[in-house]
């Protein structure tokens, strides 16, 4: 199922053997390599340790209800997983982050993103174009197989502009052809001899 990333901060993260709220979601750690969310970050006051996090491998199901794991003893804490504290020191935040062509023509601002449930890998981002472009258009959705690049300072996407295409006829054949409905003088066909 495809979810819009904004809609899952604030979601319960519940407990299958106690059938309790044990925190909610704050913000999704992201692999910048692979736009793939590793674990979420979580906040509430049963926990622990803090910061603490949910693995997404963790993850029993989604509903109405909320994210269902299986207990609390699914819950970690920062230094317990090596691959989740690097990407919490790299601060990688999708959100806000300026989005470029290959031409390096500025498209816009990443506003919100599409999720894959099923794999936690983002989909498409939402791009916006600011305040003043952005009442005039409504944004652009940009799927993750048009990325070419994700740097520190923008995602790089490929470029839908056009080359310049050369005419095919040259100009000197263009001349050659006559039009027999526009040219003066009789448009009958010669009688064969």
């Amino acid at each position: 199922m495809l979810v819009l990333g904004s809609r899952l901060r604030e979601t319960p993260v519940m407990s299958l053997q106690t059938g309790t709220r044990l925190a909610k979601i704050d913000s999704p750690i992201i692999d910048p390599a692979t736009l793939g969310i590793i674990a979420y970050q979580i906040d509430g006051p049963l926990l622990t340790e803090h910061p603490s996090f949910l693995r997404v491998a963790d993850i029993r199901e989604m509903g109405s209800i909320g994210m269902i794991v299986d207990s609390t003893d699914e819950l970690i804490g920062l230094h317990d997983v090596i691959k989740i504290e690097e990407l919490h020191k790299l601060g990688f935040t999708l959100i806000g982050m300026s989005v470029i062509d290959e031409h390096k023509h500025k498209l816009g601002k990443v506003e919100d993103y599409t999720i894959d449930t099923a794999s936690f890998i983002i989909q498409q981002l939402h791009v916006g174009r600011g305040i003043l472009l952005g009442l005039a258009d409504t944004g652009k959705l940009i799927h993750r197989s048009q990325i070419t690049e994700i740097n520190d300072t923008a995602i790089v996407v490929k470029s839908t502009a056009k080359k310049s295409v050369e005419p095919i006829m040259q100009a000197e054949v263009r001349r050659e052809f006559v039009n027999p409905f526009r040219a003066g003088g009789n448009t009958q066909p010669e009688p064969e001899s």
